[in-house]
């Protein structure tokens, strides 16, 4: 999943960064609101971790910008300020969650995670198709009722895929959403990627999971 955090304190867009990472997430960063205004504007995000008080344009002319122009990825507005009048503000300017600093990295982790749920109309943490079952709360995938060791962002692909399931999810949709525009065009690091994970998820007995459709790309489904 690919989120834009938008934050101008060095210290807090550093750590926020460093955990969204840890956590799977693909991380583009901007420390004022004319740039993050162009990177949201430029690519697609399944999530925007926007802060209110930024240098040149601010957080709500942002998302007001955004709004505007018909964008409808998940916002979570970050803000020092508490009063009722601000939060009602943030929402009715368009706002899907509204998180005061000081906060726990936690809980914003949690958010993240909710509004990548909305951005893909699921209400859930557990996704199961077939024998496989992810738990995205615990970050915990079973096949057949085993365990399966997974890095962070093989995880996040296979959530990927399946909350896309059944669907044609193409290398470029994959480059976009789980990993950044550094990538090389030219590598293979989306089909080397799809292949380990593919044999993560086998099991004796269990039919494939993941697909590929030659020249058009992958996609998650079970056979029978």
């Amino acid at each position: 999943m690919r989120v834009l955090l938008v934050e101008d304190s060095v210290r807090l867009q550093k750590s926020l960064g460093k955990a969204l990472r840890q956590s799977g997430y693909t991380v583009d960063l901007s420390s004022d609101g004319e740039g993050g205004l162009w990177q949201a504007e430029a690519n697609d995000y399944d999530v925007i971790i926007l802060d209110i008080m930024l240098p040149k344009l601010d957080g709500l002319t942002v998302m007001r910008r955004l709004r505007t122009q018909g964008q409808q990825m998940p916002i979570l507005l970050l803000t020092a300020r508490d009063t009722v009048a601000d939060r009602v503000e943030g929402l009715q300017t368009g706002a899907d969650d509204y998180l005061v600093k000081p906060f726990a990295l936690q809980e914003l982790l949690a958010r993240v995670q909710v509004l990548c749920r909305r951005h893909f109309a699921t209400r859930t943490n557990r996704l199961v198709l077939g024998d496989l079952e992810l738990d995205l709360a615990a970050h915990a995938v079973t096949r057949s009722g085993l365990p399966l060791e997974l890095t962070a962002r093989e995880l996040r692909l296979l959530e990927y895929l399946a909350r896309r399931r059944g669907q044609i999810v193409t290398r470029g949709e994959i480059e976009t959403h789980i990993y950044n525009d550094a990538v090389d065009l030219m590598s293979n690091v989306v089909d080397s990627a799809v292949c380990t994970l593919r044999k993560k998820l086998e099991a004796p007995g269990s039919p494939p999971l993941i697909h590929t459709k030659r020249g058009l790309g992958y996609t998650l489904k079970e056979t029978v």
